[in-house]
């Protein structure tokens, strides 16, 4: 009970912030109720039904709720312990955009033949789709490093102390599959990037095929280790002789923050890789870009500058790792011929019923696609 007060005086206060304060506090205390309620409300579907029961549950209620005011769906998913797919999988067409991209660059492929040449890159379309008055799509390319079979752009990210970064490259000495392949394969990059502290799959989504990975890395010295939670998704279209792989940054309530490193939430890659004749003959064109935030203190230039150096260091290092599973003929699991472009709704219904009979069976220790 709040205590008894003139109303006089009660007015009073209430002129110098009192009512204010009041209101604050009683949303506070209706908001508290809320959630211990929700979380009690958790405890108890915790006991009665098991995970996979759950993950159908929560996934009907977002879908309710999917559209509505608020955040509900997303408060119930992280109380119940759930990564709600239908939000945070990769889309179609976040793959077409990538893909469009590089279908640009071709045509203007005139811009490369001369070596040397110093220009911005085409503009490329908004994230947006249909929003003409971007404040990114105004931002012009700057060209960072140009050599024969590299050339390296980068534009500031509106807002931010930080820029995006954009690579077209081109190998002649191995295959698109071996290139591609090398990229996917978590257990062969524990081998050939030293860099890595741990990089494992934590969950799968059977309809679209992304999968969610926790990468943790180590940084130059002094600084800490980062880690990346981040969703990734790829495509290889066949009929039109390309390849694609998307990844950006998630939450992900089974893998919360630790103390031990920096965690970077902001990060999107977007790699499409283009074969001069087929995925198994020697030689491609690919396109890369690539942003995140690593959460430093420095300077803007220095930061720029380790990503300038690093990125052409990362990209050469996966050049000789797949010229190593080449020569030596290390066994790299093949990702090519396992997911099509694009999926039918037969299809889709038929996963969807398998995922599930198998819900609460894809933990890290029984995945073994990666």
């Amino acid at each position: 009970m709040f205590p008894r007060r003139p109303l006089a005086a009660w007015l009073a206060g209430a002129r110098g912030g009192g009512l204010l304060a009041l209101l604050a506090n009683q949303c506070r205390f209706v908001t508290g109720l809320r959630v211990r309620r929700a979380q009690q409300i958790a405890q108890l579907y915790g006991r009665l039904y098991s995970e996979s029961s759950r993950r159908v549950l929560l996934g009907r209620l977002w879908r309710r709720l999917h559209g509505r005011p608020g955040h509900a769906s997303v408060l119930m998913a992280a109380l119940a312990g759930v990564f709600v797919w239908d939000e945070e999988r990769i889309q179609e067409e976040e793959l077409q955009r990538s893909i469009n991209e590089m279908k640009r660059l071709e045509e203007m492929s005139h811009l490369f033949q001369s070596s040397g040449i110093r220009c911005h890159l085409p503009e490329p379309k908004s994230q947006t789709e249909g929003n003409e008055d971007s404040e990114d799509k105004e931002q012009p390319w700057e060209m960072v490093m140009d050599k024969k079979h590299f050339k390296l752009w980068r534009r500031p990210i509106t807002g931010t102390h930080l820029y995006q970064y954009r690579v077209f490259g081109t190998y002649t000495d191995v295959t698109p599959r071996q290139f591609f392949n090398v990229q996917l394969d978590t257990e062969y990059r524990k081998k050939w990037d030293a860099l890595v502290i741990k990089l494992e799959v934590i969950e799968r989504d059977v309809v679209s095929g992304s999968e969610v990975l926790h990468w943790v890395t180590h940084f130059p010295y002094p600084m800490y280790s980062r880690d990346y939670v981040y969703v990734r998704r790829y495509s290889v279209d066949q009929e039109n002789n390309m390849m694609v792989l998307v990844s950006r940054a998630v939450e992900h309530p089974s893998v919360p923050e630790s103390p031990e490193f920096v965690r970077v939430r902001s990060y999107e890659s977007q790699m499409v890789i283009r074969p001069h004749k087929s995925f198994d003959e020697n030689g491609f064109d690919y396109l890369l870009t690539y942003s995140d935030n690593p959460q430093t203190v420095f300077p803007r230039y220095c930061v720029s500058w380790m990503v300038s150096s690093g990125m052409p260091d990362f990209l050469e290092k996966l050049h000789m790792a797949t010229l190593k599973a080449k020569n030596m003929e290390i066994k790299v699991k093949d990702y090519i011929p396992a997911k099509p472009l694009e999926m039918s709704s037969e299809a889709k219904a038929t996963a969807q019923s398998s995922e599930r009979k198998n819900e609460g069976s894809c933990g890290p220790a029984r995945i073994e696609y990666a």
